[in-house]
C-alpha cells in the first residue's frame, strides 16, 4: 500500500499557510493580530440580501436539493447583470452556470476540460487555484508573466513554438490576485486574436470586477465580439457584496465549456442552498447602491495604506483595483525573503501579510496586503510596522507619525 498520493506528491508544501498557523497561533495566545493576510472581507451584505434568504428559508420546501448548474432565476440574473454592465448579451440556458465560488468554478472545469498532460499557460505570480486547479487534473503549468504589455504577448508566442505537447488552455486574471494589474478592451481584443489563431481556450477570472478606483472601470474578455468562441469568464460575488462565505459565483460565455463544466458539477454537487441562490438574486437584481459604496470604501483604505505605511517607511504601489496591495520588501529587508519578512512582521508587529512567493515564485520579494481592515486599524499596523523597520535600522521618513 503506497503511503503517497499521486495528486498530494504533485502539490508543494502551501507556504502561506505556515503564516496562518502562525497567526492562529498567536490569536489564541490572546495577541492581536492586525490581519492583512488573507482577502476575507469585513464588511456584512446588504440587508435585503440576508432578508431574502431568511425569508426563502423558512419555505418548508426549500430545503430539499437544488440544481448543480443554478436555479433558472439565478442565472437569469447573472445574464442580465452582463448585458447592463457589459453591454453582452449572454444565454442564461447555455451559456451560464452558478459555481460555489469562482475558486471551485475553475477547479471543476478543469477537471472537465483536461488530460493528464495537457500544458496549459498560468500567470506567475497569481491565486493558487489557477496552476494547482490543473495540476491536480493532470496538466502541467507553463508560467507566463502577469504584465500586460508586448513582453506578455512575446512569451505567448515562445510557450507555442517550444512546448510539446502545444498549450492548449491559458489562464487570465485582471484585476490580478495578487498583483492588482488591471488591463484595457484593447489588450482583450488582441488576446482573443491571439487565442483564435492558436487554438487555445481563455479562461479569464474576473472577481474583482466591480474594485476598481480612479474612474477606470475594468472590462470583460466578453466585450470582444467574437469572444464567446474560445472564452469562458469566472465572476463571484464574494468582493462585490461582502459575501465571500456564501460561496456564490459565476461562469459565463463559451456553450462547449459550459456544457462540460456543467457536466462535471452534475456528478458532484447539487449546487449551492436554495435560500443562498434565492438572496443571490436580490443581490444581483435589486438595489446596487452597496457596489458603489464597497468601491469607495476600499478606495479609502487604499489610500489610507499606501500614506500611513509610506510615511512609516514602507512604499507601496497604490493598486488601481481589487482589495489587495501587492508589496515589495522594503529595500534593506529584500534579501530576508518574502516568507521570514511574513514571519517576521507577524511576530514583531503582529501584522499578518501573505508572502509573495506563495503565489509563485515570480512573487518572491514581494508581499500581499489585504485591506480588509477599517482605516484605524491600518493605521495602527502602520505605526507597529514602522516600529519594527526602526528596530531592523530601517531609516523611516523624519517627519511626521504613522
Amino acid at each position: 500500500m503506497s503511503e503517497e498520493f499521486y495528486r498530494m506528491k504533485r502539490l508543494p508544501p502551501y507556504v502561506i499557510a505556515e503564516v496562518n498557523a502562525m497567526r492562529a497561533a498567536a490569536r489564541a495566545a490572546g495577541e492581536d493580530i492586525i490581519d492583512l493576510g488573507m482577502g476575507n472581507p469585513d464588511l456584512p451584505p446588504p440587508p435585503h440580501v440576508i432578508d431574502k434568504l431568511v425569508e426563502v428559508a423558512r419555505k418548508p420546501d426549500a430545503h430539499g436539493y437544488s440544481q448543480s448548474k443554478g436555479i433558472p432565476g439565478l442565472r437569469k440574473a447573472q445574464a442580465n447583470y452582463y448585458g447592463r454592465r457589459f453591454g453582452v448579451d449572454v444565454d442564461p440556458e447555455t451559456e451560464v452556470v452558478v459555481t460555489m465560488g469562482s475558486k471551485e468554478g475553475l477547479a471543476s472545469l478543469a477537471t472537465a476540460i483536461t488530460a493528464p498532460g495537457d500544458v496549459v499557460l498560468a500567470p506567475n505570480p497569481s491565486y493558487p487555484i489557477h496552476m494547482f486547479g490543473f495540476i491536480l487534473a493532470g496538466a502541467t503549468i507553463r508560467s507566463v508573466p502577469t504584465t500586460p504589455d508586448d513582453n506578455y504577448f512575446r512569451s505567448l508566442d515562445r510557450a507555442m513554438a517550444f512546448t510539446v505537447p502545444r498549450p492548449s488552455i491559458l489562464v487570465v486574471n485582471y484585476p490580478s490576485n495578487p498583483t492588482a494589474e488591471t488591463v484595457d478592451l484593447a489588450f482583450y481584443e488582441r488576446l482573443v486574436a491571439w487565442a483564435k489563431e492558436n487554438k487555445v481556450w481563455v479562461l479569464s477570472d474576473l472577481a474583482y470586477s466591480e474594485l476598481y478606483y480612479d474612474g477606470n472601470p475594468t472590462p470583460s474578455i466578453l466585450q470582444v465580439p467574437g469572444a464567446k468562441d474560445i472564452a469562458i469568464e469566472f465572476t463571484s460575488l464574494s468582493k462585490t457584496y461582502s459575501m465571500a462565505g456564501w460561496r456564490i459565483g459565476f461562469a459565463v460565455g463559451n456553450k462547449q465549456l459550459i456544457a462540460a463544466m456543467s457536466r462535471v458539477k452534475s456528478y458532484l454537487d447539487y449546487g449551492a442552498f436554495t435560500p443562498i441562490q434565492a438572496a443571490a438574486c436580490a443581490a444581483l437584481n435589486g438595489p446596487q447602491d452597496i457596489v458603489a459604496k464597497n468601491r469607495e470604501l476600499y478606495h479609502k483604505r487604499r489610500d489610507v495604506l499606501v500614506e500611513s505605511f509610506g510615511r512609516a517607511g514602507w512604499d507601496i504601489p497604490a493598486p488601481p483595483a481589487s482589495m489587495f496591495a501587492w508589496a515589495p520588501l522594503p529595500p534593506a529587508l529584500k534579501e530576508m525573503g518574502s516568507l521570514e519578512f511574513s514571519k517576521q512582521l507577524l511576530t514583531h508587529a503582529k501584522v499578518a501579510v501573505a508572502p509573495g512567493v506563495g503565489y509563485g515564485e515570480d512573487g518572491e520579494g514581494y508581499v500581499r496586503i489585504a485591506m480588509v481592515e477599517n482605516e484605524q486599524r491600518l493605521r495602527q499596523a502602520a505605526r507597529n510596522v514602522k516600529k519594527y523597520l526602526q528596530s531592523m535600522g530601517v531609516n523611516t521618513p523624519a517627519k511626521g507619525a504613522a
